[in-house]
């Protein structure tokens, strides 16, 4: 049997608004009913962000602990993610919430270029949020935009700074960081076996209208995928989706192409040592 394919839900995010898609869920209440609907339709890891009342993003660990309460309640062992970006609060606020000791946080380990910021990670800032990670046991979703944070992950896995074999996701598709470009794509798979060894998880995010082609190249390679409305609002470049469970079944059916089986929530906490 091939392996089963892990899919993480990005539910949220800090930028997409109700005025861009109305599906974009904003509250806690949200929040946790989109996630209970991807996670029926197949994901088993969910990303999440929170925001105000006002749709702007939030650091608040008030609202992740609701957050968390609600998934854990309605998604019985969906692994869950918390995210530590730079969009969300500055500095330490952005590790306020590990305390409440998720199973997993996003990671960025070296600052990088967006549309019209400079994404910063200083490296003072990178350590403490992985001492944060391992005083909590939240095991790190190493997100890369360039190629440099993969080998970055490497030497802090060396020094001790990561537990475990890291695992990487990706991001493609971002205006001014890496591209979605397929060459590309491949030669981080082969440094991810080259530094972590052959049978190291590894996952991809594509941004915007890369979000499906990208899913595919990872079902097709035997890795793992993130979709959901932070990353794209369209199911198609004329439709908006639906919902974040919309996004999920794309996957699913890649999955079916493919001949991988869409794996549980047991199974994805089984691949990456949770």
């Amino acid at each position: 049997m091939n392996k089963p394919c892990i899919i993480c839900v990005a539910i949220t995010g800090s930028l997409p608004r109700k005025e861009d898609n109305p599906a974009v869920p904003i509250t806690v209440d949200e929040q946790v009913e989109s996630t209970h609907e991807a996670f029926e339709a197949g994901a088993s890891i969910v990303h999440a962000h929170v925001r105000n009342y006002d749709q702007s993003p939030s650091s608040d660990p008030e609202k992740f602990a609701r957050l968390k309460e609600g998934i854990e309640k309605h998604c019985p062992g969906m692994i869950i993610q918390f995210s530590t970006g730079g969009r969300s609060g500055a500095g330490k606020t952005r590790g306020g919430m590990l305390s409440l000791r998720p199973d997993m946080a996003s990671l960025s380990v070296g600052s990088n270029n967006f549309p019209s910021r400079v994404y910063e990670n200083p490296p003072d800032l990178v350590e403490w949020l992985a001492s944060e990670m391992i005083t909590y046991d939240v095991k790190p979703e190493i997100e890369a935009f360039d190629l440099s944070h993969i080998l970055k992950a490497k030497e802090m896995s060396e020094q001790g700074a990561l537990k475990g074999t890291p695992y990487v996701q990706f991001v493609m598709g971002v205006k001014n960081a890496m591209p979605a470009d397929r060459d590309v794509f491949d030669y981080y798979i082969h440094t991810v076996k080259r530094l972590f060894g052959e049978d190291a998880p590894w996952c991809a995010a594509g941004i915007g209208r890369h979000q499906l082609e990208i899913n595919e190249w990872c079902v097709k390679a035997g890795g793992h995928c993130r979709t959901g409305l932070e990353d794209n609002i369209r199911l198609d470049r004329d439709t908006l989706a639906p919902s974040n469970a919309a996004l999920v079944r794309q996957v699913v059916d890649l999955c079916g192409q493919y001949e991988r089986p869409v794996a549980t929530a047991a199974e994805a906490r089984q691949m990456l040592a949770l």
